[in-house]
């Protein structure tokens, strides 16, 4: 039994011996020699020797140093087709320009564009503004020109007014006066229930009130603040103000007074540089009071027409930041009184925007109204209802995002498109 168990361990022993002798050779592969330009073209795998660059010994790059070129300080004059003088350029800029950037040298600046003139922008935009019809001119004109006016089509001519945001008070009024002209008139077809309709609705908007922008005054440039709420689009009204300001042959100053939104001074100063207008900017998170005296004074040295101010977007439920705007045009009525006060509302906002437009009326006296976005909208009725809550006219009026895409209030003109062509 001794023996048996003997042969077994041995038996064992040289099957293992074996097994490690055979995984060696196995292993074993002979060594393919490595020359110096690289390995066999057959094998792409990496091998022992392969370099991961280049040898040491081959030729190597140059560095060479090259001199800027002496950037230019002689800014063109205001309104220079060349190119956009930007404040600090000017061999009189004072202590306050050493928070702006440097211009782009002349002959890299695009040249400056020809914008549209203003005169007829709403009637070229009629159609975009047509959109609001649907709710207000041509519901309203089939429900006047029907068969029989009736206590039930007199509620729905004024559900059409107050879902076109005309408001509650306008809305009364409108209807009475209505209802007055079609008992003594009457109109029992299109065209005599469009000119009634027309001749309510301008006695609404009003025709006598003066919309123009002061923009131009003696002896010293007119300073034109531009407020609003987050998100209505007060820096690209401005630019758009601007594009409309160099189209009457203005020269223009544009503050970037909204130091605290990323990239909005470097939003207005494209803008600027579109049409050759000078752009004041100060540092990031600085104060916009600062900037906008600065955006006043360089107005006046270089014998501007206007200033136009870019203020940040503020809630109207801040109090610090309606006083903060408080405070900017009380700096900036150190150089002389601020000629204008806008406020940029959006058109789709309906009534929300009247209770945003109380409060910024309570921190600065305001003098004209400009409605965004009043193509994307059915509601054609906030202008009256805005004039009418705060007692100040709508001077200007968006239509699109195009740069010209900025009209002057026509009264007339905006009528016509709400009623659409006469039948």
């Amino acid at each position: 039994m001794e023996l048996l168990i003997l042969i077994v361990v041995i038996a064992v022993v040289a099957l293992a011996t074996m097994g490690l002798v055979v995984g060696s050779a196995v292993r074993r592969r002979p060594r393919r020699a490595v020359g110096r330009g690289g390995r066999s073209d057959t094998d792409l795998s990496p091998g022992v020797g392969d370099d991961a660059e280049a040898p040491r010994d081959s030729a190597t790059r140059t560095i060479d140093d090259v001199g800027l070129p002496a950037a230019s300080r002689t800014a063109p004059p205001l309104g220079d087709t060349t190119g956009v003088p930007v404040v600090g350029d000017a061999a009189t800029a004072g202590p306050a320009d050493t928070n702006l950037a440097p211009s782009v040298p002349p002959q890299q600046r695009p040249p400056a564009e020809t914008p549209a003139p203003a005169a007829g922008r709403l009637v070229r935009l009629r159609l975009r503004l047509s959109r609001s019809q649907n709710a207000l001119g041509r519901g309203l004109l089939s429900l006047l020109s029907g068969d029989n006016l009736d206590e039930e089509t007199w509620e729905d001519v004024e559900a059409t007014l107050l879902v076109a945001d005309v408001g509650v008070a306008a809305t009364g009024e409108l209807v009475a006066a209505l209802r007055e002209r079609t008992k003594v008139l009457g109109a029992s077809t299109p065209t005599q229930a469009r000119a009634m309709l027309r001749d309510e609705l301008l006695a609404q908007v009003g025709t006598a009130t003066d919309r123009s922008l002061r923009t131009s005054v003696p002896d010293r440039p007119a300073v034109v603040l531009v407020v609003g709420v987050n998100g209505t689009g007060k820096t690209t009204t401005c630019g758009k103000i601007a594009r409309l300001l160099v189209a009457e042959g203005r020269t223009v100053v544009l503050g970037a007074a909204d130091t605290f939104r990323a990239a909005a001074a470097d939003q207005l100063q494209t803008w600027g540089e579109r049409v050759g207008a000078v752009t004041v900017r100060g540092a990031e998170g600085g104060d916009p009071a600062s900037v906008a005296f600065d955006a006043v004074k360089q107005g006046i040295d270089s014998a501007a027409d206007t200033v136009l101010i870019d203020t940040a977007g503020r809630l109207h439920t801040k109090t610090g930041l309606m006083d903060e705007l408080a405070k900017i045009k009380r700096v900036i009525g150190k150089h002389g009184p601020v000629d204008e006060v806008l406020l940029v509302l959006d058109a789709t906002t309906g009534q929300n925007a009247l209770v945003q437009a109380r409060v910024f009326t309570e921190a600065v006296e305001l003098s004209g109204v400009v409605l965004t976005k009043l193509d994307g909208t059915a509601k054609g009725g906030i202008v009256i209802a805005v004039q009418r809550e705060l007692g100040v006219p709508v001077k200007l009026i968006g239509l699109g995002e195009g740069p010209d895409d900025l009209a002057p209030f026509e009264p007339e003109a905006f009528v016509d498109a709400l009623l659409g062509e006469p039948v």
